[in-house]
C-alpha cells in the first residue's frame, strides 16, 4: 500500500494530462478555424442560449492547457464537469450509454474531472508547486525567519 501512495502524484498527473489533452483536442476546432460560429449554432440548436458556446469552447481548449500544466486544476475541472454534464444531457443521453454517440466517453471524462476536483492536481503541477512554496513561506514566517 505504501508503494501505491507514492504513485499518487503520477496518477493525478496522468489524469490531468489525459483530460487536458482530450479537452484540447475537442476544443481546438471550436476555438480556431471558424469553428466557434458552428459551435454557437450547434448549442443554439440544442435549445440552449448560443452564448454558452463561448465558455464551453474556451473551457475545452484553454482549460485543457491549464489542466496539463496543473494550474487552477480544481476550478477548471469543475468547468469540465459541467461541460460534460451538459453534453451528456443535451447530446449523448438519447443514444444510451454504449450506443453510437453514447455517453460513456463524456461520462468517463466527467468522472476524471470529479476526481481532480476531489484530490486536486497533486505535487507534479503548478498548483502543487505554488502550494508548496506557500507552505514554505508560511513555515518561515511562523518560525520568525
Amino acid at each position: 500500500m505504501r508503494l501505491l501512495r507514492h504513485l499518487e502524484p503520477l496518477a493525478l498527473a496522468g489524469l490531468r494530462i489525459l483530460l487536458g489533452a482530450v479537452m484540447i483536442g475537442h476544443g481546438y476546432n471550436k476555438v480556431f478555424h471558424g469553428g466557434l460560429a458552428r459551435h454557437v449554432h450547434m448549442v443554439s440548436n440544442l435549445g440552449l442560449p448560443g452564448w454558452l458556446a463561448y465558455p464551453s469552447a474556451f473551457t475545452e481548449f484553454f482549460g485543457g492547457i491549464l489542466l496539463i500544466v496543473g494550474l487552477a486544476t480544481r476550478f477548471v475541472s469543475l468547468l469540465v464537469l459541467v461541460d460534460m454534464a451538459v453534453a451528456i444531457w443535451k447530446v449523448h443521453w438519447k443514444n444510451g450509454m454504449f450506443g453510437h454517440g453514447g455517453y460513456e466517453f463524456p461520462l468517463s471524462l466527467a468522472v476524471i474531472a470529479f476526481a481532480l476536483i476531489s484530490f486536486g492536481a497533486g505535487p507534479i503541477a503548478l498548483d502543487g508547486i505554488f502550494e508548496q512554496g506557500g507552505r514554505a513561506k508560511s513555515k518561515k514566517a511562523a518560525s520568525g525567519k
